[in-house]
């Protein structure tokens, strides 16, 4: 088999629930991305999205991001829903059909709207009978909330923080750290590599959207200490020290290696390997470190041989856990600060975080990474490149 080489890697400012993209749908924004990972290229194989809150989006957004982005119809389409894998599981996907051969070119990523996401009226199908009826808010419902016991992630969190004696303290901590990162990787001008403007339209005219909406150079720990536990009375996890609600998108394209070089790309990675692995439901925070220690055995690797970790921050404390997992050191993991501060719209931040850690490794000069994420029913994915 043959490797797969990734050639271009974007995307999109990630915004607040209602805030600076929330007046695009989740397509809309995937075909952003879409449009500017295909670098004016339309000979493409597939493209592949993840897209978790699909629910009153039409058929197939996937397609519909395709076409945002300006290419053929004769480009087919893929859309995943692995729930907070779904971005990542789209760029192993494409790399299993490329290895194959069974494709030479797919731009692979994930989309959400967590503003649009609609509320459902369940019983309205066949009619209501007397007294009052729900209204279900299926972005808590088919994105934060666990299918088979109703537990909402957040709680889970805290049960396995406790059980793991990450306390308050240290999820607050690394919270603080991850706002000063990323503000400081804003000032820096190292986001600028990996993202890409945004146009809204407005009543007022087109509104251009450059940066995140999340990082808070105004954040302390002292202001982080004083919020009130959102999952519990006696829970660890708060508003300050998971990620807020968000919207944003993010694309790869991927070329078998060969066809880049026939074609005059210029890799910026190479993927080397990729694993996943299911555990029960409710310990679902621990799977990203799991699923590291997975890759590096499947890869005969050890951390040390790893010169960066990106680890979705579903809540500070899953990168905790993670670290303590796998064994790793703090300073090579989310180095330009992570989704507490940057923001997690559910089907994108799989593929953000194998962006962001390509860019940053070629800002470092190179070396191998690892990115990893937990996702809803127990399940975690972890992608190993080289740069």
């Amino acid at each position: 088999m043959g490797k797969t080489v990734i050639v271009s890697a974007v995307r999109t400012p990630f915004g607040k629930l209602g805030g600076s993209v929330s007046g695009l749908k989740a397509a809309e924004l995937g075909g952003k991305a879409i449009q500017a990972a295909s670098k004016g290229r339309t000979e493409i194989d597939s493209v592949i999205m993840g897209c978790v809150l699909q629910g009153g989006q039409g058929q197939l957004p996937s397609r519909q991001a395709m076409h945002y982005a300006g290419l053929p119809w004769q480009v087919e389409t893929e859309t995943i829903n692995k729930v907070c894998a779904s971005g990542m599981r789209s760029i192993t996907t494409a790399d299993q059909l490329i290895r194959l051969g069974e494709a030479k070119t797919i731009i692979a990523g994930g989309m959400e709207s967590m503003s649009n996401a609609p509320y459902l009226l369940p019983k309205a199908r066949w009619g209501f009978r007397m007294g009052d009826s729900v209204v279900t808010d299926l972005m808590v419902h088919d994105g934060l909330t666990c299918s088979f016991t109703g537990v909402q992630m957040g709680t889970y969190g805290n049960e396995i923080a406790s059980e793991m004696n990450i306390s308050r303290e240290k999820q607050d901590e690394w919270a603080l750290r991850s706002h000063q990162l990323a503000v400081e990787s804003e000032e820096k001008g190292i986001w600028t590599a990996e993202r890409i403007s945004v146009d809204i339209p407005s009543k007022k005219g087109t509104i251009t959207v450059q940066k995140d909406e999340g990082p808070r150079k105004d954040t302390s720990l002292e202001k982080l200490s004083s919020l009130r536990p959102v999952f519990g009375h006696s829970g660890t996890i708060t508003a300050g020290n998971a990620p807020s609600v968000n919207d944003g998108a993010a694309a790869l394209m991927l070329m078998d290696e060969d066809v880049a070089k026939a074609n005059g790309y210029e890799p910026l990675a190479t993927i080397v390997n990729h694993t996943s692995l299911a555990m029960e439901p409710r310990e679902f925070p621990k799977t990203p470190g799991f699923a590291i220690n997975k890759l590096l055995q499947k890869t005969n690797k050890t951390a040390d041989d790893i010169a960066l970790f990106e680890i979705n921050e579903a809540f500070s404390a899953v990168a905790l856990m993670s670290m303590e997992i796998a064994g790793l050191p703090a300073e090579k993991v989310n180095v330009n600060g992570g989704a507490v501060a940057l923001g997690h719209p559910i089907g994108a931040s799989g593929a953000r975080i194998v962006v962001t850690l390509i860019h940053e490794l070629r800002r470092r000069g190179g070396g191998l990474g690892i990115a990893s994420i937990c996702s809803g029913g127990g399940q975690g994915d972890a992608i190993m490149v080289e740069v």
